[in-house]
C-alpha cells in the first residue's frame, strides 16, 4: 500500500550540500506491517509505503513468516517509498533498519537457503519446554546457588541469574526446540554450516548478498541469550541449553557502517548504517535520551521502556534489562515491561464485525459512561508482567442480555488502559526512577479514549508525536548520525515534533470499581491452558 507523503516544517533547518545525497531511509519490519519512510535533512517525511506482514499459523500456537515472501515485500516497500517521494535511489545517503525482536531463522551457510520459516516472538510452540525448564530441579539449583553467590560477592550478574525465568517470547528455548526437532539444523551445526539470525541479521545478509553477517547490541540484548554485563552472547546460557555459542553472529554498534546494499537489488548502492530493535528504535525516535525518560509504544502489543542510563537494571518481577543503543563509547540501557496483546486484540474484534474501522472505537467507547459490567482480558499470547502467566486465556466476562457492541468495544479499550496502568506501576516501582517524561507512539496511541484513560489512571501527562511510527524515525536518526547527516542528539531533539499532550482529567479513584472488577476477570482467566498443576 502506497501512502501519501506527510510534509511539514520542522523546528530546525539543516544546511545541505547539493552534491551530497539528501535522504535517509528508515525501514521498520514490525509484527503486522513493513514500513519504509523517506526523510530529508529536517526529518520531514517525504514519502512512505507499507505492506501487511503475512503471518502463518501452521499449528495452534505456532507463528511463522515465510522468508521469501517477507523479502519480496521488503524490496517492494523500499522501491515504492522512494517512488512516492519522487526521488532516485542514488539520492539515498543511508538506510536504517528497525525490526521486530526475537523473531529468528536459521539457514545454510553455503547456499543461503533457510532451514525453516521465521519463528516469531509470538510463537508458543516451546511453551511446555519453557514450563518444564522453569520448574526443573536444575533451574531451582541454579537460582539458589546464584542467590547465595550474590549474597557473598554482591556481583550483579549472580543477582540476574538468581531471577532467571525463561519465557516463550525470548529466543533461547524456541531455538533449543528447533535444535531438538529439526535434524537438518542439528546436522548443519555439526558441519559448521549453519547461520542463525534475528530479522535484522537476515535482512542485512540479504541486502549485502551474503557478504555481511552481524547484529547489533539492541537486538542481541532482546533475545534472552545475551549477557548485558559483559556485552556478549551468554556463555552460561549457551552451555546450559546446549546451544553452541559459535552459532550466534558478531555484535556491532547500533549506529555503525555495516556495509552497502548490493546495487543489483535497488539499482543503486547506499550504506546500511543502523540496525536496531523496534522498541529501542522507537525510544530513540522519541528522543528519550536521558535517564528517566519513559516511552510506551502501543502497536501489536504495548511496550513500556524507561531509560536507566549506564546502569543495568536487575529485576525479580519480570522487568527486563535491555541495551537501548550503543554508539561508540556511549552505551544506554533500558528496562522494559510489555503486554503482548493490544492492537492485535482490536484487529481481532474488527474481524468479528464489532466495528467497521478502528477509528470508530474511541467514539463508541465515549458513547457510554461505563462498560456495563463487561470485562475483557487480552491474552492471546498469555499475560506478562506483573501477572506473568503464559497460560492465561483471552476472555469476555460479565456479558448480559443487555450487552451491546459498544459495551464490548469499551471493555476492550479499557483493558488496554488497565494493562498500561499495571505496566507503568510495575516498572516505575521496580526501577525506582521517577519518570522525567512520558511519550506514546504506535497505532493505538491515535485512540483518544485509551490515551486519556491511561493518563487519568497513572496521573501523568503523556505526549504524542505528530507521526506515530517512531521505529522508522529512530532507525533513520541512528543511520543519519553514523554518516554525519545529522550532527548529534541535541540536533535530533529539535527535529522532534509533538502533536498533543494528554493531561489527567479524572481522579484515578473513579476507576477503582472498574479496575477491581477487571482484576477479578483476569484471575479467572489464569492457567486456562495449563495441563498440569
Amino acid at each position: 500500500m502506497k501512502e501519501n507523503p506527510e510534509e511539514g516544517g520542522r523546528a530546525a533547518a539543516v544546511s545541505s550540500d547539493a552534491a551530497l545525497p539528501k535522504y535517509v531511509l528508515g525501514i521498520d519490519v514490525g509484527t503486522t506491517m513493513i514500513r519504509c519512510h523517506v526523510y530529508d535533512r529536517v526529518a520531514a517525511l517525504k514519502g512512505a509505503s507499507s505492506k501487511q506482514v503475512e503471518v502463518l499459523h501452521p499449528q495452534p500456537g505456532w507463528s511463522e513468516l515465510d522468508p521469501e515472501v517477507l523479502w519480496t515485500q521488503f524490496v517492494e516497500v523500499v522501491k515504492e517509498a522512494v517512488e512516492v517521494a519522487g526521488i532516485q535511489m542514488n539520492q539515498i545517503a543511508a538506510l536504517g533498519l528497525s525490526t521486530q525482536r526475537s523473531t529468528f531463522i536459521t539457514w545454510n551457510k553455503k547456499t543461503g537457503k533457510p532451514f525453516h520459516n521465521f519463528i516469531t516472538w509470538q510463537d508458543v510452540r516451546a511453551g511446555e519446554l519453557t514450563k518444564s525448564w522453569n520448574r526443573s530441579l536444575l533451574m531451582k539449583a541454579v537460582r539458589g546457588v546464584s542467590s547465595l553467590l550474590h549474597f557473598f560477592t554482591r556481583i550483579d550478574l549472580f543477582l540476574l541469574v538468581s531471577h532467571l525465568t525463561f519465557t516463550t517470547q525470548h529466543i533461547s528455548l524456541r531455538l533449543a526446540w528447533v535444535l531438538q526437532h529439526i535434524s537438518e539444523v542439528e546436522q548443519a551445526i555439526r558441519d559448521n554450516n549453519c547461520c542463525f539470525g534475528t530479522l535484522d541479521t537476515w535482512l542485512l545478509y540479504k541486502l549485502t548478498k551474503g557478504t555481511v553477517y552481524a547484529t547489533d547490541y539492541s537486538n542481541a540484548s532482546s533475545t534472552g541469550c545475551f549477557d548485558p554485563f559483559k556485552l556478549q552472547w551468554s556463555v552460561f546460557l549457551s552451555k546450559l541449553l546446549y546451544i553452541p555459542i559459535s552459532l550466534f553472529p558478531p555484535i556491532k554498534d547500533t549506529s555503525h557502517n555495516y556495509g552497502s546494499v548490493d546495487a543489483e537489488i535497488f539499482g543503486a548502492s547506499f550504506a546500511i548504517t543502523a540496525l536496531v530493535a523496534d522498541q529501542q528504535a522507537a525510544m530513540f525516535g522519541q528522543c528519550c535520551f536521558d535517564v528517566g525518560d519513559l516511552k510506551v509504544t502501543m502497536g501489536t502489543g504495548s511496550f513500556w521502556d524507561i531509560n536507566t542510563g549506564s546502569k543495568v537494571h536487575i529485576s525479580g518481577k519480570g522487568v527486563y534489562p535491555l541495551v537501548g543503543w550503543k554508539i561508540g563509547k556511549e552505551l544506554t540501557y533500558l528496562a522494559e515491561g510489555n503486554a503482548s496483546d493490544t492492537g492485535n486484540a482490536i484487529k481481532w474484534a474488527q474481524r468479528l464485525g464489532l466495528f467497521t474501522t478502528v477509528d470508530e472505537t474511541s467514539k463508541m467507547a465515549h458513547s457510554l459512561i461505563n462498560s456495563g459490567g463487561v470485562c475483557f482480558v487480552p491474552s492471546f499470547s498469555g499475560l506478562q508482567i506483573p501477572v506473568n502467566d503464559p497460560y492465561a486465556c483471552t476472555s469476555f466476562m460479565g456479558i448480559t442480555p443487555s450487552t451491546t457492541k459498544q459495551h464490548l468495544v469499551r471493555a476492550m479499550l479499557e483493558s488496554i488502559a488497565f494493562r498500561n496502568k499495571q505496566l507503568y506501576d510495575a516498572i516505575t516501582k521496580d526501577v525506582g526512577i521517577s519518570p522525567t517524561s512520558i511519550r506514546a507512539d504506535g497505532g493505538v496511541s491515535k485512540n483518544s479514549f485509551v490515551m486519556q484513560m491511561t493518563s487519568d489512571l497513572i496521573n501523568k501527562t503523556i505526549s504524542k508525536p505528530v507521526h506515530t511510527d517512531m521505529s522508522s524515525l529512530g532507525a533513520a536518526f541512528l543511520a543519519g548520525l553514523a554518516i554525519g547527516f545529522w550532527n548529534d542528539k541535541e540536533q535530533l531533539k529539535k527535529l522532534r515534533k509533538t502533536e498533543r499532550f494528554y493531561k489527567p482529567q479524572k481522579d484515578s479513584k473513579e476507576y477503582e470499581p472498574a479496575i477491581s472488577n477487571w482484576i477479578k476477570a483476569v484471575q479467572r482467566s489464569l492457567s486456562w491452558y495449563s495441563q498440569t498443576s
